[in-house]
């Protein structure tokens, strides 16, 4: 072969780009490598949030009753930031397959650009409308002014965690998730190493008490984001963060809400149903709630590792359907599926066998004991089909039809458990049964995800194989 024809080929060679992992790696160990970083950072997540509780528990039961008044505001807070993450890491993971630079471009910047007016939104909101909520709980004084300073604190600092929220699902998107796992496990440690200092004063730290759990909270955050900024500009070469001659692109933005607003709508109704659960618990007693909010910790445990695999999961999905590769898209969809049914079976034995070993983490008293155990294995019952219905939703975020992930969460949480614990509270009197309600509203939440997964495989998987 002639030089000047080798040196054309070599030179097509190394201008063609090389595909992403996503179109290439075999599915298996794609989804392992996907999620597995982003599984152990969400343990980290899950240890700071169990660790958070139990030193306030050590303060005392009404600071961790404070904790879990406080938990729908947070919980809100993230529902928006994740959401709307969800919504960029689709729309961005859907370009990248479709190896469109300018659509990868667009949605990084515009994705940027939302997140931080969100983040001034609930910074305003910890100044204004922090007091107004926590006055209207019906709680004691104490609880009432822990709460507020737990509070105020996490919402005016909250543009560290809307920050690391977005560093990380670029990262995410572009298959980098073990840079994810280092920035959110990082923020995590932060946060569980200054616990302690910052609640009890320990090092010559002030005794700060709830205000000191909040303020590890934060700090952890920004020191998250922080790490994220840098490893998406020194390790991330297929997502420019450059503003220069930045405007706002409708269609971008369109397309991240309509895929994030219907995941922020699913996540914030949790926090709905907090609010109003805590207002059914507290009927029995102050305690009620605490056993609420502490099953909430420790479901972390299990949940979170199955948010990181289907996290894992959407841009694998995403990305072959925008590569119009239907096969690799099923053969994710049902490895992850299963993936988190198993998960969850295991966290199911795990609170049937012990659950007042995981109660007693939080200094559980026999009060708190004698509410929380039944609560325990009761509720758990419906892990494993919780699993299967948290796996279908990430597809349908995935394939952009968070709607149907946003009607699954309405009816199970709302219209479902809260009309249920209410009615069952009312008739029998017993705080006990009140936890039947999740186990029904889980049933209802599976024959919904059947139905919608069927609609999705003959509109959209089908189709793609014909």
């Amino acid at each position: 072969m002639p030089d000047n024809e080798r040196d054309m080929m070599n030179t097509t060679n190394e201008s063609k780009p090389q595909e992403n992992k996503m179109g290439v790696m075999p599915v298996g160990r794609l989804l392992v490598n996907m999620s597995l970083p982003m599984m152990l950072s969400m343990l980290v997540t899950a240890l700071y949030n169990v660790v958070d509780s139990m030193f306030v528990a050590r303060l005392s039961e009404d600071a961790l009753t404070a904790l879990s008044l406080a938990f729908p505001v947070q919980n809100l807070m993230i529902a928006v930031s994740v959401g709307l993450g969800v919504g960029i890491n689709a729309v961005l993971s859907r370009a990248l397959g479709a190896r469109d630079e300018k659509a990868v471009r667009r949605a990084s910047v515009n994705g940027m650009a939302l997140l931080f007016l969100c983040a001034l939104i609930f910074m305003l909101a910890g100044v204004t409308l922090v007091k107004p909520y926590f006055m209207a709980q019906g709680a004691s004084e104490e609880i009432t002014q822990a709460g507020i300073t737990y509070t105020q604190i996490v919402l005016i600092g909250c543009m560290g965690l809307f920050m690391q929220i977005f560093f990380e699902r670029l990262l995410q998107s572009t298959g980098r998730t073990v840079h994810t796992m280092i920035s959110q496990a990082t923020g995590a440690i932060v946060n569980i190493i200054l616990d302690p200092i910052m609640i009890f004063g320990l090092l010559g730290f002030p005794a700060m008490g709830v205000a000191g759990a909040a303020l590890a909270t934060i700090t952890g955050q920004w020191i998250g984001a922080c790490l994220g900024l840098y490893m998406n500009v020194k390790m991330n070469p297929d997502v420019s963060l450059s503003l220069k001659g930045f405007r706002p692109h409708g269609e971008t933005l369109r397309r991240i809400l309509a895929i994030g607003v219907p995941s922020v709508v699913m996540q914030s109704i949790g926090s709905v149903m907090t609010f109003c659960m805590n207002q059914i618990l507290i009927a029995f007693s102050s305690t009620a709630v605490a056993v609420f909010g502490v099953y909430f910790k420790l479901q972390s445990f299990v949940f979170m590792p199955v948010f990181g695999l289907n996290n894992g999961s959407v841009p694998i999905v995403a990305y072959n359907y925008g590569a119009r590769r239907p096969d690799r898209m099923t053969r994710a969809i049902r490895l992850s599926v299963t993936a988190a049914m198993s998960i969850m079976v295991v966290g199911c034995l795990i609170f049937q066998l012990v659950p007042d070993k995981l109660l007693g983490i939080f200094d559980a008293s026999e009060e708190m004991l004698r509410i929380g155990v039944p609560a325990l294995r009761i509720i758990s019952i419906s892990f494993p089909v919780a699993g299967f219905c948290i796996g279908v939703g990430s597809v349908f975020q995935a394939l952009g039809y968070s709607v149907y992930s946003m009607v699954n969460s309405l009816v199970r949480q709302l219209i479902v458990l809260l009309p249920c614990a209410l009615a069952i509270g009312r008739l029998t009197g017993d705080v006990t049964m009140v936890w039947w309600a999740f186990v029904i509203a889980e049933v209802f939440s599976l024959l919904l995800s059947v139905i919608f997964l069927r609609r999705i495989s003959e509109r959209v998987i089908r189709p793609m194989t014909k």
